[in-house]
């Protein structure tokens, strides 16, 4: 199931390929993404502690945004972290997905909610396998982020989660 729309919202496109998205905002949305992904690591890391893919790709993002790292090199590492959930049991899997969407976020803005969509369905994963409340889990997971998310983006990462939740697997529905 795709997570970014036929058509792309230009809010969420950089100025420079024809959108509104400032470099500051594009900047603060990997850098929520981030957030989002690096808070259910620790879901990969319990399966597989030697597979440094996934971390090296949030440093990857982190190093973006410091003007550190290219945008392609960005993007290599979060092809690494969707590789390295390839096998793994559901929270795992979810977790290094939601870290390669955020690692994508330098390459193009609109991964940002793919990032908060996995690791919400990972936190609910892991609350399943737990036999915990699964629906619990994901809205306490989504009120995280929301809560985390930097005020000048605010509205518009919220506008997203309204217009994109269908096809993010409700992830962001009330």
């Amino acid at each position: 199931m795709p997570i970014l729309p036929k058509e792309r919202d230009p809010r969420l496109i950089t100025l420079r390929r024809g959108g509104s998205l400032t470099d500051e905002h594009h900047r603060l949305l990997a850098g929520w993404a981030l957030d989002c992904a690096e808070h259910v690591l620790p879901l990969f890391t319990a399966v597989a502690p030697d597979d440094a893919r996934p971390r090296d790709a949030l440093e990857a993002g982190r190093a973006w945004i410091r003007g550190e790292l290219r945008m392609s090199d960005a993007r290599r590492a979060a092809f690494g972290a969707n590789a390295a959930a390839r096998g793994k049991p559901d929270p795992a899997r979810l977790a290094a997905l939601a870290i390669g969407q955020a690692a994508a976020v330098p390459h193009v803005a609109a991964h940002e909610l793919g990032a908060a969509a996995y690791a919400i369905r990972a936190a609910r994963a892991a609350a399943l396998a737990a036999g915990e409340d699964g629906e619990a889990a994901r809205l306490a997971e989504r009120d995280r982020q929301r809560a985390r998310l930097p005020e000048p983006v605010r509205d518009l990462v919220l506008d997203d989660q309204r217009e994109r939740s269908s096809i993010c697997w409700g992830a962001f529905d009330d």
